[in-house]
């Protein structure tokens, strides 16, 4: 029989490593598994070879923002020496760290106020503030000098890796603008002019769910002063541009002119824009850090107009956090951290960052309102996606957030980005629904939530409208719609991982704003690194283990009580899913084996050739510890399993199965007793009851412990009948929707994520972990998990 010990896999030399890989290769072609789980030796070795198990990263350098360029951050210090480089030493800073984990631990602790990239539009805006002494010339002439360094080798400006012409067609006018302005660089003007004049046509075509925020209004405000300076040649005239002219008046005509004067409104994102404005009832709504909703080019407008100094402040400290340019909104403190460490957490990478994570969070809080959150702290102005997100990740981490703030987005039955949203766009509604399965008894709002956005998006998946207006993301339809088919109650760690790697797209995903603009804090190669470099690390090391489990399989006669190895292949696949980390075998194999020997233990007292005897024999044995050395298999299976622990742990986990046994011999052995035992065994395993048997007895802990077994019992029931149902032999009565099952879920939820009583946090996420494999297989059906065991344990990692 196999050592039934806690297993030492990493020690294997690479002879060694290449036998048991071939053996693995072998084993797997035995299980008679679905097609999918066909694994060829070659993919298999290309997969594990030359990885360690030790888990020490290669310090190579990573590609850490590819493509991202004009980043900037106010906590770091600034570059004076200004080149065609665009970068300043804030990201210089971060880029000279090769250890991909420190690199993103000190791109987290230095985020400050958000790095972002710098916008061409809103750069030009800034550029035409006359200078306050009264010379010819700009107040801000590095801003005036970034548009002569960034025209791109076609004439135009914008973002140079993605081409949207909305994007690059309102970034050229202003920088055209700011030129003739000045009177500068007519070289670089003239070819600015002819690339709209080429260009401008291509807008028939343009998705417009792409179109840049404002665009129909600041396009043609500006082609209006292009016209006054006398510049030639644009299109003033085109049946195109009027079409947008027109287009302009009725989005003027429709904006309240009263109402945005008296609170804060998304128009004061774009007053460039806007005509008739009442600048002293205006300036009552300026943010705190002196900015109009923080957007520099509305900021730039106001001060032009008003000269505040509030106004000044904020674009004179914008400038020199830049080198001279200006992102399309500032501060992004608000969405950069919270992005990122949804990133890192969907990843499967956030325990490295933990500290930082905490960090980012607290911010997060430290800013909340009763009204919710926007990109940027302190502001009056608040949006859906930024609070949804908020909501969800801070409720995950134990605070405690009223989800009621989304009230502010809704209206009789719908929710909306924010107040006066035209169309509404899939990934604000998506993070909404993600924030909205988070939920504890009683919060009716987020039901509502839940309700709106589910439909909301199942329309736009059948419909394929998922482009969407604020993100350009390849992957975005295939994340939507695996989150609509895999509900949170429903979603392992590892499976989500597994996915989110082919979904994340790293510095590939760009923003839009008033121009297209790129957020490291976010969309980082160097993230999609290290996520692949740790799953496939942990994936070798799985593999390992899966080896290990089947010769355990064979040595303990498991095939004889009734379970195949497709059995014990779920069960450590839960496990792993669940309990990933490399340093967590321990967990894993208690996990696996604890699901298999119960089931051993329930055929053997099952079974009607097993007499009253030899069940009595059995509990005796056990209690007396005579089973290392029975000739009933189980028990030995048993025995070996508790003595695998030191001294202390195997006493806690023999209470444990003690007081399953005795439920099994009272005819109570079901899935609530199975959820208990399993619960009870992961928190020995992991050292969470370690001298402190009082924990076990400790009222939120029963309590905790007798919902999550009740709850797993009714899954138990669903899956069962479920089973049944397939085989013909009844009709499920038992729906996974029924408001019981849906109402404990909650309450669980709340007692794992709410402030604790005394009871470590870890323990309790254990009962949540533990009640949402019985989720799992209760919701989906047989061939999905055989897809998801595939991709989490042996497809690889390219």
């Amino acid at each position: 029989m196999a050592s039934l010990s806690t297993m030492h896999l990493i020690n294997h030399s690479p002879a060694s490593r290449r036998r048991i890989m071939s053996a693995a290769a072998a084993a797997a072609a035995k299980l008679h598994l679905p097609e999918c789980f066909t694994i060829t030796k070659s993919a298999w070795m290309n997969n594990t070879e030359n990885l360690t198990l030790n888990y020490q990263l290669n310090h190579k350098k990573i590609s850490k923002v590819a493509g991202i360029n004009r980043v900037a951050t106010v906590d770091a210090p600034q570059v004076h020496d200004q080149d065609d480089s665009t970068e300043n030493q804030g990201h210089d800073a971060v880029n000279n760290i090769e250890d991909p984990i420190e690199y993103i631990r000190t791109l987290l602790r230095t985020t400050g106020d958000g790095r972002i990239s710098v916008s061409p539009y809103d750069t030009a805006w800034v550029a035409l503030i006359k200078d306050l002494n009264g010379r010819d010339a700009p107040e801000f002439p590095s801003s005036l000098e970034w548009i002569v360094r960034n025209q791109l080798d076609d004439g135009s400006w914008g973002d140079d890796k993605f081409f949207c012409v909305y994007d690059r067609l309102v970034n050229t006018i202003a920088c055209v603008v700011a030129l003739r302005s000045w009177n500068v660089h007519d070289d670089k003007l003239k070819r600015g002019v002819t690339y709209i004049k080429e260009n401008v046509e291509k807008l028939r075509d343009g998705n417009v769910e792409h179109m840049t925020c404002g665009f129909e209004v600041v396009f043609t405000a500006l082609l209006q002063r292009a016209k006054c300076l006398g510049i030639e040649d644009l299109p003033y005239d085109s049946p195109l541009i009027q079409e947008i002219y027109h287009s302009r008046q009725q989005k003027l005509n429709r904006i309240p002119m009263e109402m945005m004067h008296k609170v804060p409104t998304s128009l004061l994102f774009s007053l460039e824009g806007l005509e008739n404005l009442e600048w002293e009832r205006l300036l009552k709504l300026q943010s705190a850090d002196g900015s109009f909703l923080t957007s520099p080019s509305s900021t730039a407008f106001a001060f032009m107009q008003t000269k505040d100094e509030k106004c000044y402040q904020f674009i004179k400290n914008t400038v020199e956090t830049f080198n001279g340019g200006a992102p399309h909104t500032y501060p992004v403190d608000v969405f950069g951290r919270l992005w990122a460490v949804d990133r890192l957490q969907r990843l499967g990478i956030s325990r490295f960052f933990e500290s930082e994570i905490a960090e980012c969070l607290a911010h997060i809080h430290k800013f909340w309102t009763e009204k919710g959150v926007f990109s940027g702290r302190e502001s009056e102005f608040c949006d859906i996606d930024d609070t949804s997100m908020g909501i969800r990740l801070l409720r995950m981490h134990g605070y405690d957030v009223d989800p009621n703030v989304l009230r502010n987005f809704k209206k009789d039955d719908n929710f909306s980005c924010y107040g006066g949203q035209m169309i509404e766009s899939p990934s604000p509604i998506y993070n909404l629904y993600r924030a909205s399965q988070l939920r504890f008894p009683g919060e009716e709002i987020l039901e509502d939530a839940n309700k709106f956005a589910y439909n909301f998006l199942q329309e736009k998946l059948a419909n394929n409208q998922i482009l969407d207006k604020w993100v350009i993301s390849k992957h975005l339809p295939d994340e939507i719609k695996l989150g609509m088919e895999m509900p949170w109650y429903a979603t392992l760690p590892r499976v989500e991982a597994r996915y989110y790697l082919q979904y994340y797209a790293g510095s590939g995903d760009v923003w839009i704003g008033k121009t297209l603009y790129r957020m490291p804090e976010i969309s980082n190669d160097t993230y999609h690194e290290l996520a692949k470099t740790d799953f496939k690390r942990c994936q070798a090391q799985h593999q390992f283990e899966w080896i290990y489990m089947q010769e355990w399989y064979e040595s303990c006669n498991v095939e004889e009580f009734g379970i195949s190895r497709k059995e014990l292949l779920l069960a450590y696949f839960l496990a792993t899913a669940s309990i990933f980390e490399l340093e967590k075998t321990k967990e894993r194999i208690a996990w696996a084996k604890s699901q298999i020997i119960s089931k051993m233990i329930t055929s053997f007292f099952n079974n009607h050739n097993t007499s009253s005897e030899e069940k009595l024999a059995f509990l005796t044995d056990f209690r007396n510890s005579n089973g290392l050395n029975n000739t009933n298999m189980v028990l030995a299976t048993l025995t070996q399993f508790l003595e695998g622990f030191n001294r202390y742990t195997s006493h806690q986990l023999k209470n444990a199965w003690g007081e399953w046994l005795a439920k099994l011999q009272q005819g109570e052995g079901d899935g609530a007793a199975d959820a208990e035992l399993l619960t009870n065994t992961l928190n020995i395993c992991a050292g969470h009851i370690a001298f402190r048997e009082e924990i076990l007895s400790h009222n939120e802990y029963t309590t905790l412990s007798n919902l999550t077994s009740k709850i797993c019992q009714q899954l138990s029931q669903i899956q069962n009948e479920k089973k049944m149902e397939i085989e013909g032999q009844m009709t499920a009565e038992t729906s996974i929707k029924n408001k019981e099952l849906e109402q404990d879920m909650q309450t669980l939820v709340k007692l794992v994520l709410g402030k604790s009583s005394g009871i470590n946090r870890n323990i309790k996420k254990t009962f949540l972990a533990v009640a949402k494999t019985y989720y799992y297989r209760a919701y989906h059906d047989a061939q999905t998990i055989d897809t998801h065991m595939f991709k989490v344990l042996f497809e690889p990692v390219v």
